[in-house]
């Protein structure tokens, strides 16, 4: 299907939605942020439903989007005060969740028009510059997001990434999931499953403590399929500085390998979610911040626990965390990582 028109950004610049397809998977994502806008899957009865959280318009997305399945970068998740050092040198990065940056800053990567490199049927390659200084960061950075279409009910999401500086880096899509129908209510009951030994604990601003604590006899054991609510409202500190599932798991298997992550089913409408990544860690986040203030293309509103996003990554705060994997990136090497989202029904 061409692109088509999907409005025009305060600034004047028009943007285009792709729509890929392939089998019984439809898939549109819209050139401001990167962001994919609605996943078509069918549930056991073959009725399809789109499975993700979005808004209607471009200027909802500009304005009140809480990163609805963008790329956000150049550091998905939270920096620790704003600030790190590389190389012997500081760099300060803006504030845009007291006390620390979340994702990049106000201006991340999810706020930013990309241009579309080629798109057809079943794939899109989407491209930005982020310059040296944008939000703070160092180094002229070229990044290259690809979706496709390798199979029927198959999304993959690559990454790659250049600089020409010493810079750091981590991406991630941030797609809310609502497997039962996209404002369709609660997610709680949704089965969770994620492949992790261990959970990053944080300080109640979500700054890792540089721990990594077994999961086992905790709320974050998801080694076996869980409810979402079957522990979310726990008396455990680490829910309550989140509001809920906030964290960050270590991923089993070597970084850098494609193989399972996460998985997710409705008992509802049998649809199942399974991601497999090359990232070494996964966010859990369970919609916490959603308050009823943002109404869905469905024209319902959207409230605390209405979507569970799956964010693939690296550590949060790691160029402050020495004993987590670096995110540095310096010229000569490639950043590459992939992700895939693969939907069936049980």
């Amino acid at each position: 299907m061409p692109a088509e028109p999907f409005g025009t950004t305060a600034d004047g610049r028009s943007v285009s939605r792709h729509t890929l397809s392939r089998g019984s998977l439809r898939v549109a994502v819209i050139e401001y942020g990167a962001a994919v806008t609605a996943i078509e899957v069918p549930d056991r009865a073959g009725h399809p439903a789109n499975v993700v959280l979005g808004l209607g318009t471009l200027a909802g997305y500009e304005t009140v989007s809480p990163s609805f399945g963008a790329i956000v970068g150049r550091y998905a998740n939270r920096i620790a005060g704003g600030h790190f050092s590389l190389d012997g040198h500081g760099y300060r990065l803006p504030v845009n969740e007291a006390p620390n940056t979340l994702h990049g800053g106000p201006e991340n990567f999810g706020r930013r028009l990309w241009r579309a490199e080629f798109s057809d049927a079943a794939r899109l390659v989407l491209v930005r510059r982020s310059p040296d200084g944008e939000e703070g960061f160092p180094g002229n950075l070229d990044v290259r997001v690809t979706y496709s279409l390798p199979e029927d009910g198959v999304l993959r999401v690559d990454y790659a990434a250049v600089t020409d500086r010493p810079t750091i880096l981590n991406l991630t899509n941030h797609s809310y999931f609502n497997l039962a129908g996209e404002g369709t209510g609660s997610v709680l009951d949704q089965l969770v499953q994620v492949e992790a030994d261990a959970f990053a604990p944080t300080d109640p601003t979500q700054i890792p403590t540089g721990a990594l604590l077994p999961v086992a006899g905790t709320p974050f054991d998801f080694r076996t399929p869980r409810a979402l609510e079957a522990r979310i409202r726990a008396g455990d500190p680490q829910l309550t500085y989140a509001k809920g599932y906030d964290h960050t798991f270590a991923l089993r298997g070597a970084a850098g390998t494609l193989r399972p992550a996460a998985s997710c089913v409705d008992p509802g409408s049998g649809r199942r979610l399974d991601v497999w990544t090359t990232q070494p860690a996964l966010q859990l986040y369970s919609g916490n911040n959603l308050d009823g203030r943002l109404i869905g293309p469905s024209g319902r509103i959207y409230r605390s626990g209405d979507g569970v996003c799956f964010e693939t990554q690296g550590f949060p705060d790691a160029p402050n965390q020495p004993g987590f994997p670096s995110a540095v990136l310096r010229p000569g090497e490639t950043f590459a990582a992939a992700t895939e989202f693969r939907f069936s029904v049980v």
